[in-house]
């Protein structure tokens, strides 16, 4: 089978491509074919620089993958052959709060990931795939997908009429401003460009802010509220962005803490906590949360947005493009 692995944390440059052997399921573990996979911020952080953590050598890399089941353990009751199923992030994760035990780094980071033809996964650690998503748009959910869930619905509490502001045009705040519309909310938005401000208009953000045109949106989002402020934010910047996401919300908001696009030390914002009721930090969600995910994206007939998808051999410059930061939506690799 075809794999990718990381030889060095050196950027795309650092990406091997290998023929391995296929792995064989043990008595409850389930093989799958990959069909496709999608990378995440965190999986160029990762490759770039170890994600602040000793990784594995020649650690195979991407949380984020869907396929079909093509054989069995002969304990496996939750699946039969055939079956189409995503691998959740974390494998250890299926009801609950986050086990204290559990990595941050999941799939791709605490062991193998997404990025090979085969992987043998244990029959707790899958969910199906919606019946109306191709692979392609299946692979988009299991780390952005459903981040931006339990930062909007899980842990954000979302209720209609709310003003929830997303940021930017990445995978984890287009699905953040689309599970807000399902719950009734009105939806702010900032991007780089008039372009991308158009084409999330058409998506259905209310309110969009070119950041470039106003530096200070956090002014532009009190002025379009009415000097109310938001009720929620996905925070997807850090220390780059916090700042103005504190000084975009009332004093009983909700801040959700899922990225570091902007930088993850320095800049301004870790003064303002305590000014609004809440602040807290989203780092995925269970196999329950994914499956109550999946049962929305299914009756709303919800689809991904997806940018560009690569074929498999071409996995680095996938990378490649994601790192220009240019994409709008997911970007996707085919394992076809």
């Amino acid at each position: 089978m075809r794999a990718f692995r990381i030889a060095e944390c050196s950027g795309p440059s650092g990406l091997v491509r290998s023929e391995e052997t296929r792995p064989t399921p043990g008595a409850k573990e389930v093989l799958i074919r990959i069909r496709a996979s999608s990378i995440n911020f965190r999986d160029l952080m990762i490759l770039g620089s170890g994600h602040g953590m000793k990784l594995s050598s020649g650690l195979i890399p991407l949380s984020d993958g869907a396929g079909e089941v093509v054989s069995l353990g002969d304990r496996v009751t939750r699946f039969r052959e055939g079956d189409r199923v995503m691998p959740i992030f974390n494998q250890h994760w299926i009801a609950g709060d986050r086990p204290i035990s559990s990595s941050a780094l999941g799939l791709g980071g605490d062991g193998d990931g997404t990025l090979r033809d085969y992987m043998v996964v244990d029959q707790e650690g899958l969910v199906r795939i919606p019946d109306h998503l191709s692979f392609e748009e299946a692979a988009c959910l299991p780390c952005a997908g459903l981040t931006a869930w339990s930062a909007v619905v899980e842990k954000g509490a979302v209720y209609p009429g709310d003003v929830v502001l997303t940021q930017g045009s990445g995978g984890v705040s287009i699905f953040a401003s689309q599970f807000a519309k399902l719950f009734g909310a009105r939806v702010i938005r900032t991007s780089s460009s008039d372009e991308k401000c158009s084409r999330l208009r058409y998506l259905g953000a209310d309110d969009t802010i070119n950041y470039v045109e106003f530096p200070a949106w956090d002014e532009e989002v009190r002025r379009l509220t009415g000097g109310r402020g938001a009720d929620r934010v996905v925070e997807v910047g850090g220390a780059g962005t916090l700042a103005r996401s504190f000084r975009s919300v009332h004093a009983n908001a909700r801040i959700a803490i899922v990225g570091l696009l902007a930088g993850a030390k320095g800049g301004e914002g870790f003064d303002y906590v305590g000014w609004v009721a809440e602040t807290f930090r989203t780092a995925v969600g269970s196999r329950e949360s994914f499956e109550r995910m999946n049962r929305a994206i299914c009756w709303h007939k919800l689809r991904p947005v997806i940018d560009r998808v690569f074929a498999f051999d071409n996995a680095p410059a996938a990378f490649e493009y994601l790192q220009e930061k240019k994409h709008f939506g997911k970007v996707v690799i085919s394992h076809a």
